[in-house]
């Protein structure tokens, strides 16, 4: 009980103090204030794109393997050239690995063409992806249908003329009617929408389904060349659940060796993308831009450590003659050390926490703006008040133990 009382009175005479001098405790709070701000709004701001980036790759699935003619990342010095005598992926190729592969959920051939037109009637919407997939597109991609139905295996095997459309189609082409049933023109054929997608919003990846229309594969055949490289053709492999991704790509890339009957020894003709190819690039750069928070952050934290240990020195030589006043009348040094040390802790967590509360309007107001909202954490909150503290007990330090070092006698007669 002594000891906490004894820490009770230490802050009363650290807030005293505090309050007694409010210009100079607001001039010593600004540059603590200005380094928990940058660093915690950069570690906000990290945490808050990778949580985005981290759901948009567990949207497409973080066991896909993507079978392309194009890696998705290339060493400082890549030949180039030798991607571009690569072949696509082909039909061939996509109906042998969904005969011989084990280990996967689903496989589909997918192309796509961006910036398309489609009309209904009078009403028309630009700028549409149309995208075309073979049966198990619902088995690749995560995705839910807010009406209608998916495919059947004989409308993807007839080619029948039916197409799912994405939210912001639908509500652009019918406003509040019904689109399920009624015939759309796309690509200069008339298609019946079967059902819509469940309105998603925009993700890092680029992933919405909120402006894509889906047909069948053999539809698309009879109206565009799905061969071609300027529909980006490629091959989407689900990975069983069962096994880990490794095991997934190992099969996978042997399939693909031997469907291109290629030599041991000879470069693999073919790239397989996963999304953790995305995630990890993006992840170093996020981490590029913590380094550069705590740099920026840390020269202001630092300057205001100086400028607090500074102003603690000033309040030593101020209350010098209270603090031989104390001492005669049996204050401990302890006592002496912990009341400076708790002021100087007290100026720390006060220019942490107007540093925090910068960071939430900052947040408030990005949100506001551009509709895009950071998210404080309370494993940030967390950091910046140790830093606090942590400043806060290395900058009074040194002016507390000089206090608790003052003889009584020399000190009252100051």
């Amino acid at each position: 009980m002594i000891i906490f009382r004894l820490i009770g009175e230490s802050f009363r005479f650290a807030f005293d103090a505090l309050r007694q001098n409010k210009l100079r405790t607001m001039l010593s709070l600004l540059a603590i204030t200005i380094g928990i701000f940058t660093i915690i709004a950069v570690f906000s701001a990290v945490d808050t794109f990778r949580n985005k980036l981290q759901a948009s790759v567990d949207k497409l699935g973080s066991n896909t393997i993507y079978v392309q003619k194009w890696p998705w990342s290339f060493s400082d010095n890549y030949p180039w050239w030798k991607y571009m005598n690569r072949p696509q992926p082909s039909l061939r190729d996509f109906a042998a690995l969904r005969e011989r592969m084990e280990n996967s959920d689903g496989i589909t051939f997918e192309i796509a063409t961006s910036n398309r037109t489609i009309k209904y009637r009078s009403n028309s919407v630009e700028g549409i992806t149309i995208s075309a997939a073979s049966q198990d597109f619902n088995k690749t991609w995560n995705f839910e249908l807010q009406a209608g139905r998916y495919f059947t295996e004989n409308e993807n095997k007839n080619g029948t003329p039916v197409c799912l459309i994405g939210a912001d189609i639908a509500d652009g082409l019918f406003g509040g009617d019904e689109p399920v049933g009624k015939q759309i023109q796309i690509l200069g054929r008339r298609v019946t929408v079967i059902g819509v997608f469940k309105k998603e919003g925009e993700d890092m990846l680029g992933t919405s389904l909120d402006k894509s229309v889906n047909i069948p594969i053999n539809f698309a055949k009879g109206i565009l060349d799905i061969q071609n490289e300027r529909y980006g053709p490629q091959i989407t492999v689900r990975g069983s659940d069962k096994v880990s991704l490794e095991e997934v790509e190992s099969e996978l890339q042997g399939l693909m060796r031997s469907i291109h009957r290629l030599k041991p020894g000879q470069e693999d003709d073919f790239a397989l993308n996963k999304t953790t190819i995305l995630s990890n690039q993006l992840g170093k750069m996020f981490d590029m831009v913590n380094i550069a928070g705590w740099v920026i952050g840390g020269f202001s934290i630092l300057v205001g450590g100086f400028s607090i240990a500074n102003i603690m020195f000033v309040s030593v030589k101020e209350r010098t003659n209270i603090i031989g006043i104390q001492k005669s009348l049996g204050a401990k040094r302890y006592f002496i050390l912990l009341q400076f040390i708790f002021e100087s802790i007290s100026l720390c967590i006060l220019g942490g926490l107007l540093g925090l509360l910068l960071v939430y309007l900052f947040s408030l107001l990005i949100g506001a703006i551009f509709d895009f909202h950071i998210i404080l954490g309370l494993n940030n909150i967390m950091l910046g008040i140790s830093i606090s503290v942590v400043i806060g007990t290395i900058s009074g330090f040194w002016p507390a133990y000089s206090a608790s070092r003052l003889d009584p006698v020399e000190a009252i007669r100051s």
